[in-house]
């Protein structure tokens, strides 16, 4: 499914990719040479084993549509000495063919921050772009498309932030990696939804006021002393799930097992097996390798796994993220060749920001 989704894009081509070998023109970074986008036997030939990694979750006859998309992303990268990170939400072409570092927000962000890298090219949605330049300043940091957004972001500004701590003075604030820039540099604490309960608790209050997630701050509410006091922002995505949708898989197959993502209702979290953040998520099927199994959350992650797990059967209720599917192979290809669209923080609140993220990964390690 999420394969036909990206066919679909790759077929109305962006204008903006026309005359492709001159662009740079008048940037600060120089033109590179960019392949030719006909699928030839060549083409074929040096896709091949990239082919090999997503053949279980693209029909060849999509291929040919992605493998001259790919090979240019892979050469115009090294021209430009460029990483591409890929969310697991990312489709199976972008994840496992054209992606130097993939997984959840922000271990791609931290990975980027160690590459040997000038360019940084995000695939995934605005806040994991703003992220990374927050840990990589000096890097130039792009994202193929900036209308690629959050709910979940969307759902709390900078504003809302300073409108907590003026109604409830002295209770610290911990925000959700899931967020803009300017909420970071607002709050005290970040966490993942991995560590969120361990950087509650490390605190040493009574109350804790944690954004922007409900689902999550119910989730370690469950799990901990510590009051929270919680935004009621959601991820529309996960939001949707439900418990009855849950009970008709097993009542379909009462041996099919349910891993959800903590962004989940609490009643969906109730019903499964396992939750989890991604990460933990795909550890978990790839270490139990149960026959049959209902990942809860966005469908593309479940083709990334299904492409690693070929004895798992995977039942997918697939919920996609209009805002991870906005960036596609063509996109990503017009960003490298054009350097564009930058992510630019003002210095002031990166550095904020810097300092809530750093606080937590200081607190991991």
């Amino acid at each position: 499914m999420a394969a036909l989704h990206s066919v679909a894009a790759l077929r109305a081509v962006p204008a903006a990719l026309d005359g492709l070998p001159v662009a740079g023109q008048g940037l600060r970074f120089p033109p590179v040479q960019v392949p030719d986008l006909t699928y030839t036997p060549e083409v074929a030939r040096e896709t091949a084993h990239l082919y090999d990694k997503v053949a279980r979750v693209i029909p060849p006859v999509e291929w040919p549509f992605f493998a001259p998309y790919v090979r240019a992303i892979n050469e115009v990268k090294r021209q430009r000495n460029a990483v591409i990170l890929a969310h697991n939400y990312q489709t199976p072409e972008i994840y496992n063919c054209v992606a130097d570092v993939v997984g959840d927000s922000l271990q791609l962000a931290r990975e980027a921050a160690r590459a040997d890298a000038e360019v940084i090219v995000q695939g995934g949605v605005h806040f994991m772009a703003e992220t990374s330049k927050i840990l990589s300043p000096d890097k130039t940091v792009l994202i193929p498309d900036s209308r690629a957004g959050c709910s979940l972001a969307a759902s709390i500004t900078g504003a809302d932030v300073r409108a907590l701590r003026a109604s409830y003075p002295g209770v610290p604030i911990v925000a959700y990696v899931n967020t803009s820039a300017e909420v970071k540099a607002e709050v005290d604490i970040c966490c993942t939804s991995s560590n969120a309960i361990h950087v509650v608790e490390s605190l040493g209050v009574p109350r804790v006021i944690m954004v922007p997630d409900q689902f999550l701050a119910k989730f370690v509410a469950a799990r901990t002393k510590v009051e929270i006091i919680a935004w009621h922002g959601a991820c529309e995505v996960h939001e949707r799930f439900t418990a009855e949708e849950m009970r008709r898989f097993r009542l379909d197959d009462p041996s099919v097992r349910i891993v959800a993502h903590p962004e989940c209702p609490p009643e969906v979290i109730a019903e499964s097996d396992f939750a989890g953040s991604t990460a933990a998520m795909i550890d978990w099927v790839k270490t139990n390798r149960p026959g049959r199994v209902v990942l809860v959350t966005e469908c593309s992650m479940a083709d990334n796994v299904m492409a690693e797990t070929p004895d798992v059967e995977f039942v997918r209720p697939c919920n996609l993220c209009p805002h991870m599917k906005r960036i596609t192979l063509p996109k990503i290809l017009h960003s490298l060749v054009n350097m564009t669209e930058e992510v630019v923080i003002d210095p002031d609140v990166a550095a904020r920001a810097r300092r809530s993220v750093e606080r937590m990964i200081a607190l991991k390690a």
